[in-house]
C-alpha cells in the first residue's frame, strides 16, 4: 500500500479514504479529525468532529454549542478504528489540546502535525515524538532565518520595560487562544505578580484555561479600569485592538508583540511595535529539521507556510519530500479581528483549496528563491494563506 493510498489531498483537505475521514478540512465534510481550536484547522459545519476534549470545549466557546452535528472525545494516545484505519491522538505542544494524529493502514504509519511546537509550553502538554514512515509537517517558520529566541528571554525584555517606565501601560498583542495564556504564564514564571489586565475578547478563553488547572494569577479587565490605574501594568490584547481606538484609554502605552514574526523587524516597524516579542507557538527552522530527522519518516509531506525550503531540505537529505500546496492554512494571528470587549475575537475569512498538487519527482524552487519570495512578505498571507493561530 502507497501513502497515497491511505491520505490524500483533496479540495476539502486531507483525506483518509480508507477511514472516511478528513483531517482540519477546510469546508464542511461528513466526518473531521480536528488538531487543534484555531479557526483555519477548526470549522463549523462538519456532520461529525472527532477531537480532544480541550479542542471540542475551545470549539463551543467559539462557535457554540452546535458547531457540529455530533462530537467525540478521544484522549491522548488511545486507538480507535475508523473504517478500515486505525488513529490515535498525541500532543503537538501547539496549545491547549492541540494534537498530531497519527493514522496506520495496511502496515503504514503516517503522522499529520498540525500546528506543532518542541518547546516547553507551561499552558499545555509537551509535544510528543511518535515514529513514523510518512511525517506531515507544518511549516510557517519553514526558512532558516527562523530561529526563535528564548522565551524567557523575551519576558525578561517586557518586565525590564514595565521596571523602567512605571507611569506607562504596556500593550502586549498576543493571539487570544494560546500565545496570550503562555506569555501570562512565563510572566508569572518570572516572578511577576502584580494584576495583568485583559482585553474582553480574551476573557472566555482564558478563564477556560484556568478551569483546567493552568494558574495565572490576577487577572482583571480594562472594562471599568480607570486610566490612572492602568500605569505600570501589563495589558494582553488581540493585536488588531492595537491600533484600534480602544488603546487611547491608557496611559502612554508602549507597544509589544509576541509573535515569532517579530523576528523581522520590518513586521515590527510596520505594525508600530515598539517592544518586539519573539515568542512563537510554532516550531522555527531547527525544531522543524530536528523533528523531521527524529520520526524516522523516508517521507515528507509539508504543508501550509515556507514549504519549498523544507521541501529541498528533506531532498538533500535524501528524504521524499512534497509540498501540499493546500490554500486555507495561514496566520490567524495576524489577522485576528478584536470584537468590542464582550465577545470572543473573530478571525479573518480565508480562501480554501489545492493548488498545483505534483508527483513526488516535481523540483520545486531551490530554496534561495524562496527566501528572496519570502523577505518581502515572510506570513503565510503572502502566499494567499491567511490564518494559522502562530
Amino acid at each position: 500500500m502507497r501513502p497515497e493510498d491511505i491520505l490524500v489531498p483533496t479540495p476539502s483537505g486531507v483525506c483518509c479514504k480508507p477511514g472516511g475521514f478528513h483531517i482540519d478540512p477546510t469546508r464542511p465534510v461528513e466526518k473531521a479529525l480536528i488538531t487543534h481550536g484555531h479557526s483555519d484547522h477548526a470549522r463549523v459545519g462538519h456532520g461529525a468532529v472527532l477531537a480532544t476534549q480541550e479542542t471540542l470545549d475551545i470549539m463551543r466557546l467559539r462557535y457554540g454549542d452546535n458547531f457540529a452535528g455530533a462530537t467525540q472525545a478521544i484522549r491522548y494516545g488511545e486507538r480507535l478504528a475508523l473504517g478500515g484505519a486505525e488513529v490515535s491522538f498525541h500532543p503537538a505542544g501547539h496549545v491547549l489540546g492541540s494534537a498530531q494524529i497519527r493514522v496506520s493502514c495496511g502496515g503504514l504509519t503516517i503522522v499529520a502535525s498540525g500546528d506543532y511546537k518542541d518547546v516547553a509550553d507551561p499552558t499545555c502538554a509537551p509535544f510528543e515524538l511518535v515514529p513514523c514512515d510518512v511525517f506531515i509537517t507544518e511549516a510557517t517558520f519553514g526558512l532558516p532565518v527562523f530561529r526563535h529566541h528564548d522565551a524567557d528571554g523575551e519576558i525578561g525584555k517586557l518586565l525590564h520595560s514595565v521596571k523602567l517606565f512605571p507611569e506607562r501601560a504596556h500593550l502586549v498583542g498576543a493571539y487570544s487562544l494560546g500565545k496570550a495564556q503562555r506569555v501570562i504564564a512565563l510572566i508569572r514564571a518570572a516572578g511577576h505578580d502584580k494584576t495583568i489586565y485583559l482585553h474582553g475578547a480574551m476573557e472566555k478563553i482564558t478563564r477556560y484555561y484556568e478551569s483546567r488547572g493552568i494558574a495565572l494569577g490576577d487577572l482583571e479587565l480594562v472594562r471599568g479600569a480607570r486610566k490612572s490605574e492602568l500605569a505600570g501594568h501589563i495589558v494582553l490584547c488581540p493585536p488588531t485592538a492595537m491600533g484600534d481606538l480602544w488603546s487611547r484609554r491608557f496611559p502612554d502605552p508602549v507597544f509589544a508583540f509576541a509573535s515569532g514574526w517579530m523576528r523581522v523587524r520590518a513586521r515590527a516597524r510596520q505594525r508600530g511595535v515598539t517592544l518586539p516579542l519573539v515568542i512563537s507557538d510554532h516550531a522555527d527552522w531547527d525544531g522543524l529539521t530536528s523533528t523531521i530527522a527524529a520520526t524516522g519518516a523516508s517521507e515528507v509531506w509539508v504543508t501550509h507556510g515556507q514549504e519549498d525550503a523544507l521541501v529541498h531540505w528533506c531532498r538533500s537529505r535524501g528524504l521524499k519530500a512534497r509540498p501540499l500546496d493546500i490554500v486555507g492554512y495561514g496566520d490567524e494571528e495576524e489577522h485576528e479581528v478584536a470584537t468590542d470587549e464582550g465577545g470572543l475575537p473573530l478571525p479573518a475569512g480565508e480562501r480554501v483549496g489545492v493548488r498545483g498538487i505534483g508527483p513526488l519527482d516535481h523540483e520545486p524552487p531551490h530554496p534561495d528563491a524562496a527566501r528572496e519570495r519570502a523577505t518581502s512578505d515572510l506570513s503565510p498571507q503572502g502566499r494567499g494563506e491567511e490564518e494559522s493561530g502562530e
